[in-house]
């Protein structure tokens, strides 16, 4: 799992900087939030957003896959998205 969390964190660096935002800079934080996508992927098959609710819709739950429609918006709004993985550039 730790070997899968360093990955997923790459992964998802190259992400925030392609969208000019960062990753939440408390490690921490940061691991637990990814550990949670993990099994989510694992349990359901996508790393659905921790922070929001799965329907069973697959129509409606396509937009809580990580990163999900919201973030940007929530970013630019609030400095960071619902689950706090990403966050307005530092």
């Amino acid at each position: 799992m730790e070997k899968d969390i360093k990955k997923t964190i790459q992964e998802y660096q190259q992400y925030a900087r392609s969208k000019k935002i960062s990753l939440n800079p408390d490690q921490r934080i940061l691991e637990a939030i990814i550990k949670n996508l993990l099994e989510k992927q694992e349990k359901f098959g996508q790393r659905y957003c921790p922070c929001r609710r799965i329907t069973g819709s697959l129509e409606e739950d396509k937009k809580i896959i990580c990163p999900c429609v919201y973030h940007l918006d929530e970013i630019e709004k609030d400095g960071h998205c619902l689950c706090r993985l990403f966050v307005k550039k530092v």
